[in-house]
């Protein structure tokens, strides 16, 4: 549900030279009061100088969550022992000499249209951290702080940095969550919030419901429905009415105030809008459209971004992991596997049944391969960025329960449109795709390409709650897929 309840919207301002003063802990900042001055210029030169032009105006970024196996997917070492190599097999694909897992038979014809890291890595092998480390755009904020939960003074995700950046993207929210967030039990992991940029920057998430996520084939949008008898959509807008008509007299000058009313606003239209709820139903597709997307879940959350995309909405979060009719959560990408007698969520418990379940790499292909098609087809794909990782990879090594464990030493990304070379692979793996031989790109690189998308340097800045301007990103962006 909408939160329209007043909010405290901080200064937004720089640092005046008062404000340094007031610090007096400039050397606590690690830096001098003419550096602080400096950083605080906010002018067209000093924006000019942390831009560049850009290749993508949006993107979807796929989270695997669970830990994705690069062995079974994009990097199968067909020539590596069998206790190594990727279980279904390999199969050629449209680029000569890449070979990807035999479960991806409908993606391998679209390889030509996207790039391949196969040198990612994270200094982690747990999902808490890594999930955390994937989604933050700044290697100095995980470092700090633990992945959960989440705070006002967390550094942005990515989408709300290029709303404060870019500004709105049109009628529709510039960022927007399917078909719900990434969370674990009841951690909800930093990363997927507008931290300390504020309310106004936070994503729109549907609010889909866990329970019984594998049978569900359409969306219903839980954070707009109006809760209560006696809340009609008149009712809202004849409190908007009276707001506007006390407005001009009691606000004055407040900035906060007149922001709040204007996210009153925003959400009214929202909530009023038959143009807004049409954007969210995949029902309006035709139903051939639908089942080649594949009639799942993730199927239709694929389906949805593009849905949203062609609206102009600048970033869609898509994170994949299915709950049962219980509620449970079962991460299909994490194949641990177990013995036949556990009862294991989904019902599915041998490592390699994991994978090739219905609900995972057969579903991925069809959606993903469908959205590439779709995408290029439609002629958006030349400047929608589409990502997809996890929150790491998993070992060489095939357990007794036909799995694999976690691995973040080397796995690989996906990146496709937004200005990137279509056929590329980017750095290598060893022989057993178990460590980086060439090339090594962290999660922190990983960011600070997205953004270079967007046109935006690693330095670009914005502005945290006391208006000290923040670094974007310390990662390096590979421009060399571009």
């Amino acid at each position: 549900m909408l939160n329209l309840m007043p909010m405290h919207v901080p200064h937004r301002g720089g640092f005046s030279r008062r404000d340094a003063l007031r610090l007096g802990t400039v050397g606590g900042l690690g830096m001098t009061l003419p550096e602080i001055l400096s950083a605080a210029d906010t002018s067209s030169q000093a924006i000019e100088a942390t831009r560049h032009s850009a290749t993508a105006k949006r993107s979807i970024y796929i989270f695997l969550c669970g830990g994705p196996s690069q062995l079974d997917m994009w990097d199968p070492k067909p020539d590596a022992p069998v206790k190594i190599r990727g279980q279904f097999g390999d199969i050629a694909t449209a680029v000569p000499g890449t070979r990807f897992g035999g479960l991806l038979p409908k993606v391998a014809p679209h390889a030509d249209k996207f790039a391949i890291i196969r040198s990612m890595n994270v200094d982690t092998q747990s999902h808490d951290t890594g999930i955390y480390r994937t989604l933050m755009a700044s290697r100095l904020a995980t470092i700090r702080n633990k992945a959960y939960p989440v705070s006002p003074d967390d550094h942005p995700a990515i989408g709300a940095i290029l709303h404060k950046l870019l500004g709105p993207s049109g009628s529709l929210p510039p960022w927007v969550v399917v078909p719900r967030h990434f969370t674990t039990g009841t951690r909800f992991y930093k990363g997927q919030r507008a931290g300390f940029l504020g309310p106004r920057f936070e994503p729109l998430s549907l609010g889909t419901e866990k329970t019984g996520s594998l049978e569900r084939t359409e969306f219903t949008l839980k954070n707009l429905e109006l809760h209560g008898e006696q809340m009609t959509v008149e009712r809202l807008d004849a409190r908007r009415s009276l707001l506007d008509a006390v407005g001009p007299q009691r606000v004055g000058n407040d900035g906060a105030v007149l922001a709040y009313q204007q996210q009153y606003n925003k959400a009214i239209e929202m909530l009023t809008s038959k143009a807004f709820r049409e954007a969210f139903d995949v029902t309006n597709e035709s139903m051939t459209l639908r089942e080649q997307y594949g009639m799942n879940e993730y199927g239709q959350s694929f389906l949805l971004a593009r849905r949203l995309i062609e609206r102009d909405v600048r970033m869609v979060n898509v994170f994949w992991t299915y709950y049962g009719t219980d509620g449970c959560q079962f991460n299909l990408w994490d194949n641990h596997g177990a013995e036949k007698k556990t009862k294991v969520c989904g019902g599915t418990n041998r490592g390699k049944e994991m994978l090739s379940n219905k609900n995972c790499l057969p579903s991925f292909d069809a959606a993903f391969s469908t959205l590439l098609s779709d995408l290029d087809q439609r002629g958006l794909l030349e400047d929608t960025l589409v990502t997809v990782i996890g929150e790491f990879g998993r070992t060489p090594t095939i357990n007794k329960f036909t799995g694999r464990d976690h691995w973040g030493a080397c796995y690989s990304a996906v990146l496709a449109g937004g200005g990137v070379q279509g056929g590329r692979i980017y750095g290598a793996s060893d022989p057993l795709a178990a460590y980086v031989h060439d090339l090594p790109v962290s999660v922190y690189d990983f960011q600070a390409t997205i953004l270079h998308a967007f046109g935006l340097k690693p330095e670009a800045a914005v502005p945290d709650g006391s208006g000290r301007p923040v670094r974007v990103s310390d990662g390096r962006p590979v421009i060399e897929l571009f």
